[in-house]
């Protein structure tokens, strides 16, 4: 019987809910039924569905069952119950979010609403630039149902410092491109080796003064100043934040300002320190935000009740973690990845997963070939396990 069933998010025509897997005696379940009273509205493989065509501002009550290959179906779960927002929201989400700010320790949209916003991270655009098309990026928009795309532009690696004209024309193509579509971009400064981000501050200064100039007047636009610093201090990264800041500020006034936490994002934990460095010391701004990374088959309870404590103190974003170890590798830990969705969920902290590209390693999302194939890349049959999971999490309704 399946167990712990919940609601996820809502709209004002659908409700989205999840559960957790059920086994029968041979260890096997075939799909889900999700029944509102007597009626099946919903048959699924996972662990998740939603609900569409309610009417807005009306109650639902659930209960899920599962089946085995032989058809035997269980006992129904418990109930859960939901109810639709009002009507009158957008199409797309910044239709419906429109220029969003930093509300106290929350992302909040342009009536005050505390959002979530849950997305994919390209892989860098210097090796998977044919992984981010035209069609895949409408993919992300219609069939994953995402809020957010991060465009990484990696500074060394063989990317920004090799060709910056090139790198940043392309950023400005793809900003525009997820910006028809109705998605936040997340334009990432990939800063990785060295570690200490005031290397590349003066390459920096030069991108974000083009990029904030030329997409000011866009709503959807987040900037993310340095991806992963390490080996240096906090109050390092701090002067470095505090340079940069005022530099986007100039052009794009409104913009939210993402700044990087040391030791690779991860609030200091991965070099033996805790995020009271970054809650004690913030920088000296306002309208940002601190990232978080975290792969979670290598960043355990450490990791997860840092990123609690300090969403209590300051405003969090998680813009790049994986279900797999720190390399984005090996196995899968969908069990830690599920802890850290719901503590983001319960918390309203946004997250883009890494990564969408058809890469070698488990976290890459397609199978490799995908990309240059040309797809497909809507439905499920390109996608590795990890892809499944993470597109079914992104599809579930949000709360806007």
């Amino acid at each position: 019987m399946p167990s712990s069933p919940r609601s996820t998010g809502t709209t004002s025509s659908s409700i989205s809910l999840a559960w957790n897997a059920s086994t029968d005696n041979s260890g096997t379940v075939k799909d889900y039924r999700v029944y509102e009273g007597s009626a099946v509205v919903a048959t699924v493989t996972g662990t998740s569905a939603t609900v569409s065509g309610l009417a807005a501002s009306t109650t639902h009550t659930y209960t899920v069952t599962a089946r085995d290959a032989a058809n035997n179906e269980s006992a129904r779960s418990a109930a859960v119950t939901a109810t639709t927002q009002a009507g009158g929201g957008g199409g797309t989400p910044v239709a419906a979010n429109g220029q969003l700010r930093v509300c106290g320790t929350k992302l909040c949209n342009k009536n005050g609403k505390q959002i979530q916003l849950r997305g994919m991270s390209t892989h860098g655009l210097q090796w998977y630039r044919q992984c981010v098309t035209t069609g895949s990026l409408n993919a992300l928009a219609t069939d994953w149902k995402a809020d957010v795309v991060r465009l990484s532009t990696y500074v060394q690696e063989g990317g920004y410092e090799t060709n910056p004209r090139m790198f940043t024309d392309l950023a400005h193509t793809l900003i525009d491109q997820v910006s028809a579509l109705g998605m936040y971009v997340i334009v990432d400064w990939h800063m990785l080796t060295p570690g200490d981000p005031n290397y590349n501050l003066a390459r920096a200064r030069t991108f974000f003064t083009e990029i904030a100039q030329r997409h000011a007047s866009k709503p959807n636009i987040l900037y993310e100043v340095a991806n992963e610093p390490s080996g240096v201090s906090w109050s390092t990264i701090k002067g470095y934040a505090e340079q940069i800041i005022p530099v986007i500020r100039a052009q794009d006034p409104d913009g939210i300002v993402l700044v990087g936490t040391r030791a690779w994002s991860s609030l200091g934990v991965s070099e033996g320190a805790t995020e009271t460095e970054v809650t004690g010391n913030p920088v000296n701004a306002s309208n940002i935000m601190y990232t978080f990374h975290f792969y979670a088959a290598s960043h355990g309870d450490e990791y997860l009740n840092a990123l609690s404590r300090a969403a209590d103190r300051i405003p969090m974003f998680v813009t790049e973690f994986g279900t797999q170890n720190y390399a984005g590798e090996e196995a899968n830990n969908f069990t830690m990845s599920q802890r850290y969705l719901d503590l983001m969920a319960s918390k309203k902290i946004s997250w883009v997963n890494w990564n969408f590209s058809d890469d070698q390693r488990s976290g890459a999302v397609f199978k490799v070939g995908t990309c240059n194939a040309g797809g497909p890349w809507t439905g499920t049959t390109s996608l590795k396990e990890a892809g499944v999971w993470i597109r079914d999490r992104i599809r579930t309704a949000d709360d806007f």
